[in-house]
Formats: structure tokens, sequence, C-alpha cells
């Protein structure tokens, strides 16, 4: 055989075990469980019995195993796993770590979840994706708190295939009673959860009983290895019968004569010809073409990465959802859902947040905790906010109606998560229960005479001059002298003082971050409402959050909103304290108090920075009063009092 022989022959055995490779389902499963319960030993035992160490892998193993490993001279087989350096000095873990692997039969992708606590949020991040969860259990110790918190997430997030490994039965001298014992429990425990299939297995990943090999040390057993039943577990059917569901990702224009809209089929099928409808604008036509990887195909499915063509031009941009003419969609701008909260700052209702739903992100705020769910015995408890890895069914109004299904019908259209728009962080995941109905039959009626005819009226612009600062810093002096100077220069004001309201409109609300945040929400609405009727309003309130700030700011239109940040320092509202409300809050008589048991988050680009110390009331006045003048904001009189 010649050279150019042997090199063909090799590339076609090359060629054919890619096109193998690819024909292959796949499965994504995560481990999950209480700490020590032996979730990373068995994926690296996963691993090592199918062949995927290469030997420099094995050889760094080997080394690690001396210096961090747990069991002895033997290889520690979780540390091919537990990749942080933290994780492998106090032996836990603490991130997700995700490993790939393959048999003949199916391709795998395994997320190893942290067993602590803590990083219950992690946990919750793996079970997302997953179609499949092996919970661990240590035959000595039973089903732990952590084990029935996993489940309950497990079965939250819609995984309804388990495992339940039950692990280092070495340990209980192979004891059938005791896997017996577990094993009962376990389904008494899981009975409301709806799981599809629940497969008890006694093993030891150890040294590989019943994890990819059969075990001679257990005939009592006679069910599927974990790997056998990897191997033929069916799932994922329903994401193909469920009803067509493409979020549009990206509007491809190569050129003038092609219009084609790229994204994942979330679930269902399509084919070319098929009707499809743009979820809320209820815009129709037929599927023209549909492209994937390799050129044009007739059809493609859930999981499949295509761009779609249509037949008609109609108006379609990234974040719409295309779906089947039969089955469509809720579309509305209230619905109720189940929250994982993933944030060390607390979720506070009435907060915007960003909301990420498919390809479209709105804002939203939560309107209603209903209740929070103790995730050790599932009761539902009372909670005006939520804490780190707490979760709660929640009320959510959004900016904009969006579509979406019932999480437990279609996960990828269904679930969402929370995004502060200050940090960027991902602070929830939330999964859809229902819609609200409430408000649909309520419209904005439209006015004839608009905040433009109001303005124009009054000769001058509507503006909202918003007054933050400590306590004691001079912001009610000051916007009240501001006022006094429009009044006399026949200007339409009026100010909404922090203390004022509260007698009345707030009345009901405290001091805590949930209260501070409902009290902004409300005045930057009536705000709002002065803004329309042509009015200068004078806000004068600590409001100590950005996020809340910038909420009331984004009521507004561009330039109305006036940041006046009226910086004093705490040490001098100390020495002022006009209400010796800083001497009550050191003696502990008042709780929550701005500057000393509570947050004052300081604006960054405020439109006015007054540095309030060494300088007359009176001066800083005259200066905010001449930047509305520069600004347009006072114009000239007519003769008959209207502008001009």
């Amino acid at each position: 055989m010649t050279i150019e022989n042997i090199q063909e022959a090799a590339e076609t055995a090359v060629t054919e075990y890619i096109l193998a490779q690819e024909s292959k389902d796949q499965l994504r499963f995560l481990t999950c469980g209480s700490v020590d319960d032996g979730k990373s030993t068995l994926i690296g035992r996963l691993l090592y019995d199918t062949k995927l160490i290469f030997e420099d892998q094995l050889a760094a193993l080997e080394r690690d195993s001396r210096k961090h490993g747990t069991v002895g001279e033997d290889i520690d087989l979780a540390l091919l796993v537990d990749g942080l350096e933290a994780e492998r000095e106090q032996g836990i873990t603490i991130d997700v770590a995700y490993r790939f692997f393959a048999t003949e039969k199916r391709k795998f992708i395994v997320a190893d979840t942290p067993g602590h606590e803590q990083y219950t949020r992690n946990m919750a991040t793996g079970a997302s994706t997953a179609d499949l969860a092996v919970l661990l259990v240590d035959a000595r110790n039973g089903l732990m708190v952590q084990t029935r918190r996993h489940a309950f997430i497990a079965s939250l997030l819609g995984i309804r295939h388990v495992v339940l490994a039950i692990n280092k039965i070495d340990l209980v001298g192979y004891s059938q009673e005791r896997f017996e014992e577990i094993r009962k429990e376990f389904e008494v425990f899981a009975n409301g959860f709806d799981f599809e299939t629940l497969q008890a297995i006694p093993m030891s990943a150890r040294y590989g009983d019943n994890v990819t090999g059969r075990s001679d040390k257990m005939d009592w057993y006679s069910g599927p290895t974990l790997l056998e039943h990897l191997e033929t577990v069916q799932v994922g059917e329903h994401v193909l019968e469920a009803p067509f569901r493409f979020p549009v990702q990206w509007v491809n224009r190569p050129n003038l004569d092609f219009r084609g809209y790229s994204g994942t089929v979330a679930s269902g099928q399509v084919s070319v010809g098929d009707e499809l409808v743009v979820a809320g604008p209820a815009k129709q036509s037929r599927v023209k073409s549909i492209i994937g990887a390799s050129g044009e195909v007739s059809s493609a499915r859930a999981g499949e990465a295509v761009t779609i063509s249509l037949e008609d031009e109609i108006d379609i941009s990234r974040g719409d959802l295309l779906t089947s003419t039969a089955h469509r969609p809720d579309v509305a701008d209230q619905f109720a859902a189940h929250v994982i909260w993933m944030s060390d700052e607390p979720l506070l209702p009435g907060r915007p947040y960003l909301l990420k739903i498919g390809t479209r992100t709105v804002t939203a705020t939560v309107s209603e905790i209903k209740h929070k769910i103790n995730v050790n015995t599932f009761e539902h408890v009372a909670g005006k906010t939520l804490a780190l890895n707490e979760i709660a069914f929640c009320n959510f109004s959004l900016s904009s109606a969006v579509p979406f299904d019932p999480y437990e019908a279609n996960h990828t259209t269904g679930s969402f998560i929370l995004i502060d728009r200050m940090s960027n962080s991902t602070v929830g995941a939330g999964m859809v229960w229902f819609a609200l109905r409430r408000a649909s039959n309520i419209h904005w009626q439209a006015l004839d005479v608009d905040k433009n005819a109001r303005s124009e009226k009054l000769g001058q612009k509507p503006a909202v001059l918003w007054f933050t600062g400590l306590s004691g810093s001079g912001k009610s002096t000051i916007a009240s002298i501001v006022e006094k100077k429009l009044h006399v220069d026949g200007r339409h004001t009026y100010t909404l003082d922090g203390d004022n309201v509260r007698h009345g409109l707030n009345k009901d609300l405290g001091f805590t971050d949930a209260d501070r945040v409902e009290n902004i929400r409300r005045v930057g609405e009536v705000a709002k409402l002065f803004a329309d009727a042509g009015m200068i309003t004078l806000v004068s309130f600590i409001s100590p959050f950005r996020s809340e700030r910038q909420m009331a700011r984004d009521l507004l239109e561009d330039g109305e909103f006036i940041e006046v940040f009226v910086d004093t320092p705490i040490e001098e509202c100390r020495k002022r304290d006009p209400k010796g409300l800083y001497a009550k809050a050191d003696r502990g008589e008042i709780k929550n108090f701005t500057g000393i048991d509570s947050p004052y988050e300081a604006p960054e680009n405020p439109e006015l920075h007054i540095r309030n110390v060494g300088r007359e009331p009176e001066e800083v006045a005259e200066e905010i009063v001449e930047y509305l003048r520069k600004r347009g904001f006072l114009n000239s009189f007519s003769a008959d009092g209207g502008g001009i």
C-alpha cells in the first residue's frame, strides 16, 4: 500500500469517526447532593473508565493525589474535576465544573455542582440546562438537608429524570437493607415532584462498583449500572413534540436580495412552506427557505441553529419570537414566576431590574412577593425581600409585553434571568408559571391637551429637580429657597419633601431597604405626573440607592430629570443634626438610618454637584436657578401670561 493510500485511508477513517460522533444524540446531566457524597469522584470515575484521560493527565493526577488527595495511596479521581486550587485545598467543589465524554451509544455533558448550602445558586445554574440529575447520597448518612434541597430545585427547574446514586455502599458492607431503606425514604419524599423516571443505583464511585461495570459484590442488585442507564434513558422527546418556537438572535442581511432570521430552534420542528407568526404583533408569513450549517435544508428541529427566510417582507428584529400559527405563546406585561435569587444584595420589590427572556431584554420589577419557599420544609412563608439562595413565588410587572410559555411547557421560552442595571451582574433566575390578566382591559387614554401644550401655556419647560444627599446635608433648605425664587419669577412649581410625603402618600412605609425602594417608586410616579402637567417639581429625598434614582430618571423624558447632589460630609451633617436624628441613631433608637447602619450610594454623574460646606444656601439656590435659565427651562413671558 502506498503512502498516498495510507493517508487516504486515514483521512477516510477520521471523517467516518467525526460523522459517527455527530450522529450521536447528547445527554446533559448534573451531579448534585450534599457535601462529600462523592460527586466529583463519580465523574472522575466515569472519565477514567471510559478511557478519556491522557497519559500526561494521569501522571499529573497521580502527583496531585499525593499532594491533595484524600484516599491514601490511591488515585483521587475527584481531582480530575475539582479544578480550582481552593477546591483542591479544601476538598470541596465551589464552582460548576463541566466535563465532556462519550461512549459508543451517546455523548455526554456533565456538570459537577457544589454541595455546600452557600453555593446553592451554582447548583441551580448547572441544573438549568440539564436533562437528568444524578443525586448522590452517602450510604452512611442517608438523605441530608442538602439532598432534599437539591431534589426540590431539580424538580422546580423542570428536570424529569433522576438517578438516586446511593454511593459509598462499600462503607456499609454493600448492604441491601441500607440501600432499600434510603431508596424507599427518597421515593416517599419525592412523591410530589413529578419525576418521570427515578432509578436508584447502589454504587461505590471510588472502586467503580455499578458505575460503568456491574459489581460482583452486590449480586442482589439486578438493575442497570449508572452508565447503562445514562446511555439508554429517553429524554428530550417533549421538546420535539412541543409547538415551534424560534427566538430571533440576529437579522441576517448580507445583501439586498436576502433577509433571514438566525437563531436556535427552541422547541418543535419547522419545514419549508410552514406558516409562522411573530408573537405579539401577529404578523404572518410562510417559510421560504431554511439554511443550516451545511447549506439549505428542508426542515429543522429543536436544538438546531439555522437561518429562516420568509416569503413576505415583514418587520422582524432581534428579540422577536417566531412561532407556529396554531399554537401561539402568551403575550403579556405581567406574569407570576418562581425566582431563585443569586446575589448578595437582596431582591427588593419595586426596584427595576433588566429581565432577559429568550433574546429579548426589558425592564421589570417584582410587584409583589407572594410567598417564599422554605427549601428545607417546602413551607410557604411570608417575606418582603429575597436574600442569597432564597426561592420565592412573585408577581412581575414588565415595561412592555413579551411572549412566553409556562416553564413546565417550554423551558427555553418560559425561563428568564434578572440583571442588575447598575453592575450588569446576573442576580436571579426565574421560571414563568402563568400570565396575569388583571389589567388586560385597561388602556392608555389619549388626551387632547398634552404636556407640550401645558408647558407652553405656563411659559416653562417641565423639569424634576431631584435633590439627594444625607440627612442634614441641607437639601430641603436649598430646595425651599429655589422654589421661592422660581415662585417670585412667576413659575409654576411644587415641592415633594421626604418628610412631608410620609405623612400621607407614604405613611404606610417604614425605613427598611424594601420600603425605601417603594417610597421612591411612588414619589417618582407622582413627579412624572407633575412633569406631565408642565410643572417644575422639586423632590427632596435622601433616596440613598442609585438604582432607584435611575428608576425615577427613566420615568421621565430625556433632559427632564436633573439630579442635584447636595454633597455634605457625614461629619458636617452630624454637627448640624437639625432634627437630632444622628444622636438617636447613635443611641440605637432609630434603625436603618442612612449613613449609620444603612448605606448611601452617592451619585456618580449628577447634573449638579453641590459641595455644601462653607457656602450660603442662598448662593447655592441662585446657582441652581441659573442652571435652569441657561438650559431653557425658564422661558420669557408674553403679555397674556403664556410663554413666548
